[in-house]
């Protein structure tokens, strides 16, 4: 038997139907589907939250001489990615997509561009920055390993019965 449902698709589909779920979910936090399909992406999301989780206070001080504005050198100090982070952060590069950071109501083009210069894969960023260190920090308080997704039932969809649920993160 295989260790994965097979959602009535071809291996090329369903990974990438998979994959586009889980990054919505990662994304937007929450997302509706059918329950077959949201507990595989359950399966994708726990793992991808348990990486990151682990590796996102993984940084390394480095010295770095740079030319300030006057030509003169100057040693700084600057945070790098440890390679065990690095090589999880490439790993999440390959299993999510990547989605654009959203433009403000009154955001123009160069304020955009100043806010998001060097942000290169937003959900990546997501995911280090904003759910890594709140699972964290959860885990260390109650001792409690994974469990990061919530699967609400909403009752059968319309048309085919398919059983419909909601899927979010705690």
């Amino acid at each position: 038997m295989a260790g994965y449902r097979k959602l009535g698709r071809s291996s090329d589909q369903r990974s990438a139907m998979l994959r586009s779920l889980t990054t919505d979910l990662i994304w937007h936090g929450k997302i509706e589907t059918t329950e077959k399909r949201a507990k595989e992406v359950r399966r994708q999301a726990e793992k991808l939250i348990t990486i990151a989780v682990k590796e996102y206070g993984n940084v390394v001080e480095v010295e770095k001489r740079v030319f300030n504005s006057k030509g003169q050198s100057e040693e700084i100090t600057v945070k790098n990615d440890s390679p065990s982070k690095l090589a999880a952060r490439r790993h999440l590069m390959s299993v999510l997509y990547n989605y654009k950071t959203p433009k403000n109501a009154k955001e123009n083009r160069t304020d955009y561009k100043e806010r998001t210069g060097d942000i290169n894969n937003a959900v990546i960023e997501k995911l280090f920055g904003e759910l890594a260190p709140k699972y964290a920090k959860r885990s260390e308080e109650s001792s409690a390993k994974g469990g990061y997704t919530r699967i609400y039932k909403l009752g059968p969809r319309r048309g085919d019965a398919a059983e419909m649920v909601i899927i979010e993160l705690v």
